[in-house]
């Protein structure tokens, strides 16, 4: 049970730096981190990280997939979190 613990917590710190990074670039005009891809970490257990990097860096926000699809995958990754581990 622990590994699922670790493996939340990685994957949900890939998605606040993945979310900070495309920023980051978005501020710089260079290259950007696809769309899918930031929806893959999502998907992978980041969504919470993900979303409070949404919020956090105000990236993503005026699309309204990110902006409901992120909080919604969140509540359920959270969810599926707690039944394993309880």
């Amino acid at each position: 049970m622990k590994i699922w613990l670790v493996i939340y917590v990685i994957m949900n710190i890939a998605g606040l730096v993945i979310m900070w990074e495309d920023k980051k670039r978005a501020r710089k005009h260079e290259y950007r981190i696809r769309e899918r891809t930031l929806w893959l970490v999502a998907l992978c257990g980041g969504a919470v990280g993900a979303t409070a990097g949404m919020q956090l860096y105000r990236h993503k926000t005026k699309h309204t997939s990110f902006k409901i699809g992120f909080p919604v995958l969140a509540v359920f990754e959270l969810g599926l979190l707690l039944k394993v581990l309880l």
